[in-house]
């Protein structure tokens, strides 16, 4: 705990961003059928009238990352998950050995017990790693047949969207455009070069640029996180050196929100109370501050890569302890971050600089989500749910385009997450398509630049003028770790402000 401690005190230091802090509107809409959350807590089958008998020696798996798993005898069930049964493709597999392996963190696999995550696995895998989808175990027959009767048949939109996935892969939409990244990178090191020049002799003009940079970063960083080539893997500490941010905080906060998104008390982006509400609460929930949210938002805006640098140093540090992969390097690039950050840029530079570029991010990614629905149960057409919860942005000019780093696209993003950003301009007509042809409700949303931000802040002025609803569900997210605190992350109990509220 003294290592923890010790680096706790440089987490303001580093800038970064990365997509998240989306609020969605009042509007609530509701799955057609919902699942118990542990469903596979189910009676013992019946066969022929009386329960299956109970093994004397239970069991359960050990999986490693590449799903090759080994039975082995069963931990105590109150210590340790011994049942997490998830569909994928029409299989029902046992993946409470796996699930600590899982590379991407255990924490969000945990909200789909009893359920079906087919496109959430293969929006977020490669080929190669579809393809060992085989070698988990697989649920018991008796589980399946139970599960099999409490869950949603997957909707025509669905398996219409798994054909088009099949066929954009076959076209090659997940190769990597090489020219396109350079450019990006270019540019990410233009600007840190010359905010550093212009440090001691043009401050002022080096927070701007140093802002931009703090941004550029982070949106690079997201789209190395997001990827799955042999290209990303090896620019994944890029966030971490560049952005002052760890690629296994980002894991377990960022994965949950595209699996989950705006589903309420599950996805964290939407938990940013007690500063923001973006709906209204119960009166146990509501603070003083909800009545003039929308004169002051620019305000948390800013502190958002603030708390998120502090998450970051903790998950970093309760990485090492719990022996997560990798943990120990990327706390080395994060400290390498910080050290060419102090040594180049003073305090009257990086401190406007990082609170500059959360406000810039944070307008940018904050209204993609806001303007249309939220759940408040879990939605079992994850295609769907898409479309219903997510905006575009249409910008006006290039360097809106650039400034934006692929979230005004936001809506192929979540579908294709994987996918690389160069290509979803071209993906927009076929999603239109898409749209029109499964009579997708809402159909393909997007709004102009200005005018999804207007949207956004009318959001926070409707709920602001609103009285508070007994009964609404829980908003108070514990800043941007709640969803993570209510799993089994090692990030669990990160700082936020919902902790000091």
């Amino acid at each position: 705990m003294m290592l923890q401690h010790a680096l706790m005190g440089i987490a303001l230091l580093g800038p970064s961003s990365v997509s998240g802090f989306s609020t969605p509107h009042q509007r609530m809409a509701t799955s057609q059928l919902s699942t118990a959350r542990f469903s596979t807590v189910v009676e013992k089958p019946m066969t022929n009238g009386a329960t299956v008998e109970e093994s004397k020696m239970p069991t359960a798996f050990d999986c490693n990352e590449e799903a090759e798993c080994v039975e082995v005898p069963a931990c105590d069930d109150e210590k340790c998950r011994t049942t997490l049964d998830v569909r994928i493709h029409n299989t029902w597999y046992d993946l409470s050995g796996w699930r600590k392996a899982h590379p991407a963190g255990a924490q969000w696999i945990d909200w789909y017990d009893g359920r079906d995550a087919t496109e959430v696995m293969d929006a977020f895998h490669s080929k190669k790693g579809r393809a060992m989808y085989p070698r988990l175990p697989k649920s018991t027959p008796e589980t399946a047949a139970v599960l099999d009767a409490s869950v949603a048949p997957y909707t025509q939109t669905e398996l219409n969207f798994r054909v088009l996935r099949d066929q954009l892969e076959e076209e090659g939409w997940w190769e990597r455009d090489f020219v396109f990244e350079g450019k990006l990178l270019a540019i990410w090191v233009s600007l840190a070069v010359t905010a550093a020049a212009t440090a001691d002799v043009a401050p002022p003009l080096s927070t701007f640029l140093l802002a931009l940079t703090m941004t550029n970063a982070g949106w690079l960083g997201h789209d190395y996180n997001h990827g799955i080539d042999k290209f990303t893997d090896k620019m994944r500490p890029f966030v971490a050196i560049a952005a002052g941010l760890g690629s296994t905080w980002w894991s377990d906060k960022h994965n949950k929100h595209h699996a989950l998104t705006n589903e309420m008390g599950v996805d964290e982006d939407i938990a940013t109370d007690p500063f923001l509400f973006p709906y209204v609460p119960s009166p146990e929930n509501d603070s003083p501050l909800r009545k003039i949210q929308h004169l002051i938002f620019f305000i948390p805006f800013s502190f958002l890569f603030a708390l998120w640098r502090v998450d970051t140093m903790k998950v970093a540090v309760d990485s090492i302890e719990s022996k997560r992969p990798d943990a120990k390097f990327e706390l080395w690039c994060l400290l390498a971050h910080y050290s060419v950050l102090l040594t180049f840029f003073s305090p009257t530079v990086w401190i406007p600089a990082t609170f500059l570029s959360g406000l810039m991010s944070a307008l940018i990614v904050t209204p993609t989500h806001q303007s249309d629905e939220f759940f408040t149960e879990y939605q079992s057409d994850w295609v769907t749910a898409q479309f219903e919860s997510t905006r575009n942005a249409v910008t006006t000019n290039p360097f809106s385009e650039w400034l934006w780093g692929g979230m005004q696209y936001q809506l192929e993003h979540h579908l294709f997450p994987s996918m690389p950003r160069s290509n979803y301009p071209k993906l927009k007509p076929i999603l239109q398509k898409f749209c029109e042809e499964n009579n997708v409700p809402g159909g393909y949303r997007e709004s102009g630049e200005f005018e999804i931000l207007y949207m956004n802040w009318d959001l926070y002025r409707t709920v602001a003028q609103a009285d508070a609803v007994p009964g609404a569900p829980y908003s108070r997210g514990n800043g941007q770790l709640g969803a993570i605190d209510a799993g089994t992350s090692p990030g669990a109990g990160g700082v936020g402000l919902g902790k000091f509220m």
